[in-house]
């Protein structure tokens, strides 16, 4: 199954998959601030990528990376040219800085994607795994804040989030047809 919608010469898209095995120019991981690999999609990532990910990661930012921000590396083993690494919060109630945290790690990856020459960019559900975050609530921080960006920069030409399981793909079908209207999104089985 894959959802497209179309935003000027961009496109958004929704599939559910493995995130390591997209063939784009850069993946987006679910990084912890000390950047220091984990489970979910950041151990998937680092498991395929190989060690030159972390060495890297640990060479260029010692320090991590803040919560709400990104930082980006090479791909080492993984089809796409780069990882960007996005540390999304850990969800308390919501009322904690937590949509606005979300909003600027995805924001400061399409940027880092853009800055990098990336046309295409996968995105995971940043923080909807072990961080907690409700999966509509991540939904719809996550594609509020990546239309406004392909609204106003016209670019990367692709973004697509690859979601892991039927359930996190339908959240996001039905909150992305709530954004823009459920006939603006073309849904294809296959």
């Amino acid at each position: 199954m894959t959802a497209k919608y179309e935003i000027g010469n961009c496109v958004l898209e929704l599939v559910e998959g493995d995130i390591t095995e997209q063939r784009v120019d850069a993946i987006v991981n679910a990084a912890n601030s000390r950047l220091a690999g984990g489970g979910g999609v950041d151990g998937a990532i680092h498991r395929k990528g190989g060690p030159e990910i972390m060495a890297e990661t640990r060479a260029k930012y010692p320090h991590g990376c803040p919560t709400g921000s990104a930082v980006i590396s090479g791909a080492g083993r993984l089809p796409a040219k780069f990882v960007i690494h996005a540390v999304g919060p850990i969800y308390r109630d919501g009322q904690h800085g937590e949509p606005e945290l979300l909003a600027s790690a995805y924001r400061r990856s399409l940027e880092l994607a853009v800055e990098h020459d990336c046309r295409s960019v996968a995105f995971p559900a940043l923080s909807a795994g072990a961080y907690g975050y409700p999966l509509a609530e991540a939904a719809r921080v996550a594609l509020s804040t990546v239309i406004d960006f392909l609204k106003n920069h016209g670019k990367p030409a692709l973004v697509r989030f690859v979601l892991f399981g039927t359930p996190a793909y339908e959240a996001f079908v039905k909150v992305l047809q709530e954004l823009v209207g459920a006939d603006r999104v073309v849904v294809e089985s296959g």
